[in-house]
């Protein structure tokens, strides 16, 4: 199974990039549905996780500057976790941070592991070998 790894690695990432791109598309533009929750207008904090959330989410998607957009969104997670969700319980089950958390988490890994066989960065990186 060890073969498959870089292509499941490539597989989490697209999932859980279109998923966290949801939640930007929904605060900022209420597709497919308005966030929970989420004041309107948004307050500026809310409104950089979004921007964060979507085109984070979109470079995670194409596996495109992974690493870095990796660091970046499981930064936002930590921040949202804290502010938002900690202060009501330090359990996350009972705080409704869960998903921050394991976005967190999925994203930090992300940033260590790289987008895995199917991404922008991996051709990108093929191409420069074959050219040189």
């Amino acid at each position: 199974m060890t073969i498959w790894t870089p292509r499941v690695l490539s597989v989490l990432r697209i999932v859980a990039a279109l998923l966290f791109m949801e939640h930007g598309l929904m605060k900022l533009f209420h597709f497919p549905a308005a966030q929970p929750g989420a004041p309107d207008p948004l307050p500026a904090m809310l409104m950089a996780a979004a921007v964060i959330e979507v085109v984070g989410g979109a470079l995670l998607a194409l596996g495109l500057f992974t690493r870095v957009a990796a660091f970046v969104c499981s930064g936002e997670m930590a921040v949202a976790y804290f502010i938002g969700h900690f202060p009501h319980s330090p359990w996350p089950a009972i705080n409704g941070g869960d998903a921050a958390v394991l976005y967190c988490f999925v994203f930090l890994f992300l940033a260590f592991a790289g987008g895995g066989e199917w991404s922008v960065d991996a051709a990108l990186a093929k191409r420069r070998i074959t050219s040189e």
